[in-house]
């Protein structure tokens, strides 16, 4: 059995920040890097699960928000406690301009955890609970002009050992021909089509629009099983001995669903690995006006 407790090397992240402002993205960098990491646990519980954590982890991260707002005045008290028990946590705080995050909110239409007024207002609130940890905060994180991919990077950047595997993700058309100089090929094409759709048909994987019509609600599951498994033939790739790992990712085409599939598994794994990306047959399929050539 490992002993109990976080080695003296591993990272101790604490993580908050006001609603819209990259918390989720954050999180799923910190995962795939390879730290254990908790959603919104009360800061009562952050010792009892700094001390269980085994010697081997790489890292740990807690997050706590707006959502478990009984809580949060006792967040300041618990750093305190681990910092004296020589433990170092680093509180991050990722924050964002209001009329970003409004835009934000207005995109995904989901409503703010507060919900008590206008969305403003609800965000003015939000502030003025978190401004105590915003003002202890070891570093605070704009998000305002950083994409979720660019917030990956510099969460790798900053707590990742090493370069590590290089992680090759081409997408294509099954029409053009499968990969030959790949290791592992996956089919999309049973996800949401966009070429169906004739406003999207012209337009390529990368555009947000396509995107949002690829990842349904129902296609999501297929999605992370296809990320939890690139994931684990990258880990066992890299645990082998290889520099580097190639996945393969196919539509019909090679415009819409193969392009947003490599797109998010680029984002999504960028934490764990270096990413590069090539869209072999998306020039192709964008010259194409063949009416009916499906995506």
């Amino acid at each position: 059995m490992s002993e109990e407790g976080p080695s003296a090397s591993a990272p101790l992240v604490v993580l908050t920040g006001v609603s819209g402002s990259g918390k989720t993205t954050a999180l799923h960098a910190l995962e795939d890097i390879g730290f254990y990491t908790v959603d919104n646990l009360p800061p009562a519980l952050w010792l009892a699960l700094v001390e269980g954590m085994p010697a081997e982890a790489k890292g740990l991260c807690v997050s706590i928000d707006i959502r478990t707002r009984a809580f949060i005045e006792e967040a300041p008290a618990a750093l305190a406690e681990l910092e004296r028990l020589g433990h170092r946590p680093t509180l991050l705080f990722l924050d964002a301009s209001d009329e970003v995050l409004v835009k934000r909110y207005n995109f995904t239409r989901r409503a703010h955890p507060v919900a008590a007024g206008t969305l403003s207002a609800d965000l003015a609130a939000e502030r003025r609970v978190l401004q105590p940890l915003r003002e202890l905060a070891d570093d605070v994180i704009d998000t305002t002009t950083t994409s979720a991919r660019e917030l990956t990077q510099l969460l790798w950047d900053r707590f990742a050992e090493g370069r590590g595997l290089l992680l090759r993700l081409v997408s294509f058309g099954f029409k053009r021909g499968i990969p030959t100089d790949v290791d592992t090929v996956l089919d999309v094409r049973g996800m949401p089509n966009p070429f169906y759709d004739e406003a999207l048909r012209p337009l390529p994987g990368t555009d947000t629009d396509v995107q949002r019509h690829v990842f349904s609600p129902e296609a999501l599951e297929l999605y992370h099983q296809m990320r939890m498994l690139v994931r684990s033939l990258a880990y066992l790739a890299e645990s082998g001995g290889r520099s580097h790992y190639s996945v393969a990712v196919g539509c019909t085409g090679g415009q819409h669903r193969s392009v947003a599939v490599v797109e998010r598994l680029s984002h999504d794994l960028a934490g764990a690995y270096r990413t590069q990306v090539q869209h072999r047959d998306l020039s192709a399929a964008l010259r194409e006006h063949v009416v009916g050539a499906d995506e």
